[in-house]
């Protein structure tokens, strides 16, 4: 079985190789190609700590087979300079159903979620989009800029955190890894103002964004808060878009911003969900107006993560890096 650590996850999985890596199992998973029940998720009652386990099969001729993973959402870990997700994903050979590889959770984590993201963005967004407001200044603010500054590269980037300071960091990494500027505002809404891109990543109860704060034409990735209760949007700013999902399936028993409009009665309880696959696939004409704002609402599938684990152990045997170990019974 080979161990991966994030830095050798993110050296056998670049950016444009989680696109195409990501873009590829949504496609399978909304034809029909993906087993994948909704994720279980247990927590302990005491913090706010959730731990996740999500198995999956993915078919395919390649970067397929079963897999699943284990992860535990640590909130105080922002504080350490830690990710917030801590896990591991596991994919099993699947000739002789061996444990192939065990890998570091919360880099594939945010390189897929990123990835989604830039699919998302390149499906949905409208052609001249590049005014990006990025809302949070974690990891997965960072991992966000790396991928959409491949796909869409940003005329203008502005940032909102809770905390000054760490914007303060994330700005000085910007310039020094993505060769970007970015401006730090003083509100969110300061922020959203006349931006055509958004990539929200807080874990939040109370919402940050507004359908006042948004521009006619914005394209949106809400990417903080999966689990139900958890809302980067209000209901108003969820009902004045059009809605895509990774899975239908899971938006709608998992997400509080898919729920909370139906609740509050500003859209019927029918109202169309699209799953990007079925966008990539042709089966959805995804954007279909200059003003359209449209909202891409990840929660994250264990397909991407498998698939995703299935490729990045291609490219270690090829790049020979890794840990090997005996755990044959």
């Amino acid at each position: 079985m080979l161990l991966m650590t994030g830095d050798q996850v993110r050296e056998a999985f670049p950016v444009a190789e989680a696109h195409r890596v990501v873009a590829e199992v949504m496609r399978r998973f909304s034809a029909g190609d993906v087993v994948q029940p909704v994720r279980t998720v247990l927590g302990s009652g005491r913090d706010a700590s959730l731990f996740a386990a999500m198995p999956c099969h993915v078919a395919g001729e390649s970067d397929a087979g079963y897999g699943l993973k284990a992860v535990l959402h640590a909130p105080g870990n922002s504080a350490r300079g830690l990710p917030t997700h801590v896990g591991m994903v596991v994919v099993f050979d699947p000739e002789t159903a061996q444990p192939l590889a065990m890998i570091n959770g919360a880099a594939v984590t945010a390189l897929r979620t990123a990835a989604a993201s830039a699919v998302a963005t390149e499906a949905l967004a409208a052609p001249g989009a590049g005014d990006l407001a990025l809302i949070g200044a974690g990891t997965q603010a960072r991992s966000h800029l790396l991928a959409l500054r491949d796909i869409r590269p940003p005329r203008r980037v502005r940032l909102w955190n809770r905390g000054r300071p760490r914007a303060e960091e994330f700005v000085a990494w910007a310039r020094a890894k993505a060769g970007l500027d970015v401006e730090v505002a003083d509100t969110p809404a300061d922020a959203l103002r006349g931006a055509d891109l958004v990539c929200t990543t807080v874990d939040t109860v109370e919402p940050v964004v507004t359908a006042a704060d948004l521009a006619d034409g914005v394209h949106i990735n809400a990417v903080g808060s999966s689990v139900p209760g958890k809302r980067e949007l209000d209901a108003a700013a969820v009902a004045s878009c059009s809605v895509f999902v990774d899975s239908r399936e899971g938006a709608l028993r998992e997400s509080s911003e898919i729920a909370s409009p139906v609740e509050e009665g500003l859209v019927p309880e029918d109202r169309p969900l699209p799953e990007l696959g079925e966008v990539l696939l042709g089966k959805h004409p995804g954007r279909t107006s200059p003003a359209e704002r449209t909202l891409y609402k990840s929660l994250g599938m264990a397909a991407q993560d498998v698939a995703s684990g299935f490729a990045v152990v291609r490219a270690a045997r090829r790049l020979g890096i890794g840990t090997e170990v005996d755990f044959a019974c």
